[in-house]
């Protein structure tokens, strides 16, 4: 199994891409960050403002950079800090391991694009579902928010949270609308989360 923890000997710049690899892998990093719900909620909803879905392209932006222009070796924790600042700048937490899941996903898929090998790209382009919910999922709820809801104390009217069900094509968990819940923690934060079918 290769390494995904560093693409060079250590404490060496990464290799770079081959030509012909580099839009496939910007291609691929937009196509796992498309499928990945947590990201992809927090930009529905506009959970960073309305300009969320700018903060998500400047994600796909900084990772590509990332990849590509880095004098140092390359480490998933570096990427799951540039995955875990985007959230936070989307006002959302991710609890159920998807950054580490998603970083894990594009590491892998660099070491693929430095051998000019894109299975994983073409099996992403192949695929229309995007990734089963996920556990938890957080939102940063500002005390400044409660003027458009004057009247209202029903929080999770303004959540899209009843999702249609996704279709699986491997063994990720599978959520469907009806078990999906949502509540407001005394910190502030507002919960999704998505119960997980167990055998």
């Amino acid at each position: 199994m290769e390494d995904i923890n560093g693409s060079a000997a250590a404490g060496g710049p990464p290799p770079p891409l081959p030509p012909q690899s580099l839009p496939v892998f910007k291609e691929g990093i937009s196509l796992i960050l498309s499928r990945w719900w947590a990201l992809q909620m927090a930009i529905e909803n506009e959970w960073g403002g309305r300009g969320s879905r700018a903060i998500a392209e400047q994600l796909l932006s900084d990772i590509f950079s990332w990849f590509t222009q880095s004098r140092e070796q390359l480490y998933i924790d570096d990427l799951e800090n540039i995955l875990q600042e985007a959230m936070l700048s989307l006002n959302t937490m991710a609890e159920d391991d998807s950054i580490e899941e998603v970083a894990e996903k594009i590491m892998f898929m660099h070491e693929e694009c430095l051998e000019c090998n894109y299975q994983s790209i073409v099996k992403l382009r192949e695929s229309t579902s995007q990734a089963g919910a996920h556990s938890h999922v957080r939102r940063v709820v500002n005390d400044d928010d409660d003027d458009s809801t004057d009247g209202n104390d029903d929080d999770t009217s303004n959540m899209a949270v009843d999702t249609p069900e996704p279709k699986s094509n491997g063994n990720q968990a599978n959520a469907t609308a009806s078990g999906s819940t949502s509540g407001e923690t005394e910190d502030g934060w507002t919960v999704v989360s998505s119960r997980r079918k167990r055998n």
